[in-house]
Order: C-alpha cells, then sequence, then structure tokens
C-alpha cells in the first residue's frame, strides 16, 4: 500500500494558513483494496479497510476513533515502529508519562479528550509515590520533541496518539489487542467454572462404589477370587446401595437392569410408560443385525410415532418432521433426533417424580441383606456354589474335630472329599500376593484325584 508506483497516493494538503503532510483520503483506501485484491463488493472492502484500521495500521488524522469511511476524511499511515506486529504491551506508567507530555505543550491539537483527561487523574492517584519520577521523564521527552523539525514533529504526535488510541480505546470501542477473550467480548457477569471442580464431585461422589479405592462388602472379586461381589451386583433384587445410587442421575437408572424396571413400573404406575418404552427400544435397535434393521425401524414407527400409534410419544414438530425424514431411508440412528428429546423429557419430568416417589424411598430405606454365612453347614454352602480357591482348600483340611461335628448333623456325607493334586502344592515365596493356584489345563477324566481324609491334615 506504501509502494510508490502501486501503492496509494500520498499527498500535502495545504489549507487556510497550515499545511498537512503526508496524508491520503478514505476512498482511496476502498479503490485500491477492491483493485489489488480483486474485491467486487465496496462493502467488503471497507470493511477490510476498517479492521486494518482498528489494529493501527493507518489511522484517520483528526478522530480518536479507528474506522474507515468512504469518504474525503484524511488518513495517514502508521510508522512500522508502532506496528501491533511488534507485539507491544505497553504499561500503565508509560501511558502516564505520554498523557503528562501533551499537557505540557500548548497547542489545541494536543488537547486531552475527555476520557484522557479522566486517565490521567486515575493514573495521577495511582502512581502519587512516583508520579515526580514520571513528570520529569515527561518533561524530557518534551525538550526532545521540540528539537526536531515542525513537519516531522506534527507526523510522529499524530502517530503516536494513534498508537495509544489502538491500546488505551476510546470507551465502547473494542480492544483489539486485548489479550484476554471474555473481556473483549464484553458479557456482563459470566459464569466462571473450572473443570477440576466437576471432576473432584464425580470422583467424591463415586469412591464409595469404586472397589479398587475402598475395600467392598462383599470383598472385591479381583482380588479375593470371591464372586459373591458379581452376583448381588447382576441380582434382581438392588442392594442398597445400588438404589442409592440410582438418586446421582438418570444414566444411572437407566444403565442398571434393576433400576430401569423399577423405573418402567413407576411409569407404569403413572400410565406414562411409552417415554422409556420407546427408548429401550431405540437402544436396542442400535444392536440390532444390520438386515433386521429396516424391519425393526418400521415396527417401532408403527408402535410409537405413526397416525394412531397404540403408544403415542410427545415430539416437538422439529424432531418430528426429522424423524419422518430419517425413517424413509431406514438406520440404526433413524430415531436419534426423537430419542434424545425423550431423554430430556424424562430427565426433566419423569425421573424427578420416580426419585421424589414413595417406591423409591422404600427400596432406599430397604435394610440390607445378609449375604454371610455365619450359621449352618460351611461344606454343605461350598460344595453348593461356587467359591474362591482359599475357601475350597481351607474346607478340605478342616480340623478331625470340625469333622467329627460335622459327621454328627450331616450323617448323610461322606466325610472324604476329593482334593486335586494341585490343590497340594504350596505357594513358594517368590509369589506375589496377587498369584493365584491355578488347575493343570487337562480334561476332568485325565486329571488325577485323591481321597484325601478330612482328619489327616492339619487345619490351615
Amino acid at each position: 500500500m506504501q509502494d510508490e508506483k502501486n501503492g496509494i497516493p500520498i499527498r500535502t494538503v495545504k489549507s487556510f494558513l497550515s499545511k498537512i503532510p503526508s496524508v491520503f483520503s478514505g476512498s482511496h483506501i476502498v479503490q485500491w483494496l477492491m483493485k489489488n485484491l480483486n474485491i467486487e463488493d465496496q462493502v467488503e472492502a471497507l470493511h477490510l479497510g476498517t479492521l486494518m484500521a482498528a489494529h493501527g495500521y493507518f489511522f484517520p488524522i483528526s478522530d480518536h476513533v479507528l474506522v474507515l469511511k468512504d469518504d474525503g476524511t484524511f488518513y495517514r499511515f502508521q510508522t512500522p515502529y508502532f506496528w501491533p506486529s511488534n507485539c507491544w504491551e505497553p504499561e500503565n506508567t508509560d501511558y502516564a508519562v505520554y498523557l503528562c507530555k501533551r499537557t505540557m505543550q500548548n497547542k489545541a491539537r494536543l488537547e486531552l479528550a475527555d476520557y484522557e483527561a479522566e486517565s490521567l487523574a486515575r493514573l495521577q492517584r495511582a502512581f502519587a509515590r512516583k508520579w515526580e519520577f514520571i513528570f520529569m521523564q515527561a518533561e524530557a521527552q518534551a525538550k526532545v520533541d521540540k528539537k526536531r523539525d515542525k513537519v516531522e514533529r506534527k507526523i510522529l504526535d499524530s502517530q503516536e496518539r494513534a498508537f495509544w488510541d489502538v491500546h488505551r480505546p476510546v470507551p465502547g470501542c473494542v480492544n483489539t489487542t486485548e489479550v484476554d477473550i471474555k473481556k473483549s467480548s464484553r458479557m456482563k457477569n459470566p459464569h466462571k467454572t473450572r473443570k477440576v471442580a466437576y471432576l473432584l464431585g464425580y470422583t467424591e461422589q463415586h469412591v464409595d462404589y469404586d472397589p479398587f479405592l475402598l475395600t467392598p462388602d462383599p470383598s472385591n472379586p479381583w482380588i479375593s477370587d470371591d464372586t459373591t461381589f458379581w452376583e448381588l451386583e447382576a441380582s434382581k433384587e438392588p442392594t442398597q446401595s445400588r438404589v442409592k445410587r440410582w438418586g446421582f442421575g438418570i444414566d444411572e437408572v437407566l444403565k442398571d437392569p434393576a433400576g430401569r424396571e423399577q423405573f418402567l413400573k413407576f411409569l407404569e404406575s403413572e400410565f406414562s410408560s411409552e417415554n422409556l418404552s420407546f427408548w429401550l427400544a431405540v437402544q436396542e435397535l442400535k444392536r440390532r443385525p444390520v438386515k433386521e434393521v429396516p424391519c425393526r425401524v418400521q415396527e417401532i414407527w408403527q408402535e410409537f410415532l405413526a397416525p394412531g400409534a397404540p403408544s403415542a410419544i410427545n415430539l416437538d414438530s422439529k424432531s418430528y418432521d426429522k424423524t419422518t425424514q430419517n425413517v424413509k431411508d431406514p438406520g440404526r440412528y433413524s430415531f436419534e433426533d426423537a430419542q434424545e428429546h425423550i431423554y430430556k423429557l424424562m430427565k426433566s419430568d419423569s425421573y424427578s417424580r420416580f426419585i421424589r416417589s414413595s417406591v423409591y424411598q422404600e427400596l432406599l430405606q430397604a435394610k440390607k441383606k445378609p449375604w454371610r454365612i455365619r450359621h449352618g453347614c460351611l461344606l454343605c454352602h461350598l460344595t453348593g456354589r461356587r467359591s474362591s480357591l482359599e475357601h475350597v482348600r481351607r474346607a478340605a483340611f478342616l480340623h478331625q474335630s470340625d469333622a467329627s461335628q460335622h459327621q454328627k448333623r450331616c450323617p448323610s456325607h461322606v466325610h472324604h472329599v476329593p482334593v486335586p493334586a494341585w490343590l497340594h502344592k504350596r505357594r513358594s515365596n517368590t509369589m506375589t500376593g496377587w498369584s493365584r493356584m491355578v488347575p493343570p489345563l487337562l480334561p476332568d477324566a485325565r486329571r488325577k484325584r485323591f481321597v484325601v481324609p478330612i482328619a489327616a491334615h492339619p487345619p490351615m
């Protein structure tokens, strides 16, 4: 743009009793942008020029607001020393020196604007202890400026003013050099949150349900080889801890089979189970084989969305229209928009009523069922269900007195326990605590078994 041959023509304009050096008009900038950048729309060229002016690459000589006007307004190029590409980060003390220097020069073009006078008063209060040093710096710079040529001094004053118009803009104008995008957006009272707060809250809420962090009751099956924990989790009768977990959110209810069953029973009691039935049907559709998907899509449409459907659901017009188009080309995700809408409805309405219902409160207050066997025949229990290897080995090597008592209680049992040969091998000292004894990989018919009297071995 500053090229002598192909750039914008720069000239000195004569006015009454004065000259304005090194200026060009705003219309010249717009014409140059349209010609050299192949811009057909004049508004687009004007917008591009305004962005360049807002960043301080050229500026109006008689206005603090850095905008481009497609008229005869005079503009001047900024010296490369003050370009924003040099990553300027001026301090408030530098701004105070600049404003103080302008008050020492008795010229109309250097008078402070209202907002600049307010800024000077505010800075003077803020730097009251070192204001004398700031004043001395401003006085020294003013003496250096007086030694410059008149035309050079006039151009330099306007360029310095434009530099501060970029970094300390007029109130109401966007600061293009602002680093914090939140301040640039001019939002009022933005909601500030930290992601770590959500992570800590989630961790504190679920720590009681992590069997690797806390010792569960029953014990962790990955450590103790006791599968009681998994059996309780898979049971249709939910434990108190599982019911309490449903209160964390609707996702906890939907991913628990027992939770889905209880939630569905509650909705059926209120005659509003079609939403959950539709959501479950769509989830099941996503797991269907590809060849069964088109048929299943039509079944779901006829049951829940078609006119006169037996279990019609309530959808907004946008979701219904989108689903209608998707059904024409059936796929696994044809009901994605409808399912998301139904999910939000259940989360905001049905789930809240379920948590407040007496059904959930009764499940939550139910007594915890005992899982440990405190009385009765331990050997009978072990032969009736799978247990850990530690329990089997302890049962195999019962004390003789325990065997005689067991014979009195259960005379029909044979008190010779078949023990696999690999159970006789004790652990070596080099084995870690995570190691477990495992049977040899042989068919049952080929495994060598021993009939060992219970009383023949000492207790462990």
